[in-house]
């Protein structure tokens, strides 16, 4: 499964992480389990964990696009944790379709990541 969630801190921090290339498919399973905590705990923090990703299908793409409009508001942080240059750009694109406040690091500082997901 290319999309992998661990609740942390009682379910107001998930962990995903993310392989592969990320289908239409994948959101079926991601969205529910995201939807859930948003709507137990309202706004969630996030930590996306990039390894091997190789970026979405044209289906994939539109299934995230649609996620990020919905739950515009619903999003406090999101860290994002890669490998490559394009990873980080990538975050910086993100940026218009969230409240959230977003930073990349790279997985050499993973636990920096989690630090600042967890500060107030």
């Amino acid at each position: 499964m290319p999309i992998t969630i661990t609740e942390k801190e009682a379910g107001k921090l998930c962990e995903v992480a993310i392989t592969g290339k990320l289908t239409k498919d994948d959101y079926q399973q991601f969205v529910p389990e995201i939807e859930g905590l948003i709507k137990k705990f309202g706004k969630v923090r996030l930590l996306v964990d990039m390894i091997n990703f190789h970026g979405w299908s044209a289906g994939g793409l539109w299934e995230d696009i649609k996620f990020d409009v919905k739950h515009f508001a619903d999003i406090e942080r999101i860290a994002f944790v890669g490998e490559k240059k394009w990873q980080e750009q990538m975050s910086h694109f993100c940026r218009p379709f969230t409240k959230a406040q977003i930073r990349y690091f790279d997985h050499a500082a993973l636990d920096e990541a989690r630090a600042w997901l967890a500060s107030t």
